[in-house]
């Protein structure tokens, strides 16, 4: 059980290149040479990268002490109504395992889905029926590594808090990824407080267990939206959508949280993770 809060940027800064640097494999060391812990390799648009290129990249993670997750590809559609595009989607998750597995991540992130065509009942069968036809088909293989399904910031799309606990919930392979700035783009301004930050880390607990809740996985950026949720990701800068992470930082703090927080802001994501370690740090 991790002993306190990491935070980290998914991605590079745009600083990284700013100063010189050009290649992923320097990530682990930037990162760490910054104070933060933990770097999400980003592989939304498709994983490129040879495996053999990812291992040593986990080797200087391990290297630097960066803990290391996956984003894996946008294009996996656990509800997609084309059982053939659907069913493609097994394939595409094991693949960010093995490149999770060679990275040394204990996570993936893979988005749940969408309900734009279909009930949202309906989306929930389909997304829970091609997660366990890829828990069958994996078997007994990436046993320390999950599949975290993450909470999504379009009205259309599955992933409220309550519809990725009850995916969860099927499995103990599979863990929640709570972006905080998805839920309050989709719930037009959710967090203003801190019991409304408690209320998540409380939901998380009931349904899946105290150590859920205590280690989460999570990003955070702040976005800025529409009423049809999410439109784009902002830095910190922004004083205008949200959500503010101080009060999160007192839940953290408060309560002895021990979460990832994986920064997602729009090219400041090292700048912006230091500015949240600090102030959860400040409260300690």
């Amino acid at each position: 059980m991790p002993t306190k809060p990491l935070f980290g940027p998914g991605g590079n800064s745009e600083s990284f290149y700013a100063e010189g640097f050009k290649s992923t494999l320097q990530a682990p060391g930037w990162v760490a040479a910054r104070g933060l812990g933990a770097y999400e390799y980003q592989a939304g648009n498709g994983l490129t990268a040879p495996l053999a290129t990812l291992a040593k990249i986990g080797a200087k993670a391990r290297e630097h002490g960066i803990a290391m997750s996956l984003h894996a590809p946008y294009y996996i559609s656990l509800s997609g109504v084309d059982p053939e595009k659907r069913l493609r989607s097994i394939d595409y998750i094991t693949r960010s395992l093995e490149a999770a597995e060679a990275l040394g991540a204990d996570i993936i992130v893979v988005h749940t889905g969408s309900a734009a065509k279909i009930s949202r009942a309906e989306a929930m069968s389909l997304a829970a029926d091609t997660l366990d036809r890829t828990l069958e088909a994996i078997g007994d293989r990436f046993a320390g590594i999950r599949i975290g399904l993450e909470t999504m910031g379009k009205l259309n799309q599955l992933g409220t808090l309550e519809e990725v606990l009850t995916l969860c919930a099927r499995s103990p392979r599979l863990a929640p990824v709570v972006d905080f700035g998805h839920l309050n783009a989709r719930e037009q301004g959710r967090f203003a407080v801190a019991d409304d930050y408690r209320a998540v880390f409380a939901a998380i607990a009931e349904a899946l267990g105290d150590r859920a809740a205590q280690t989460l996985h999570c990003h955070f950026s702040k976005i800025e939206f529409t009423g049809a949720g999410e439109k784009k990701h902002l830095t910190f800068a922004d004083t205008v959508y949200g959500p503010d992470f101080n009060p999160l930082a007192e839940v953290i703090a408060r309560d002895g949280l021990t979460p990832r927080i994986i920064c997602e802001s729009a090219g400041t994501m090292a700048e912006d993770a230091l500015a949240m370690q600090a102030m959860v740090e400040a409260l300690r």
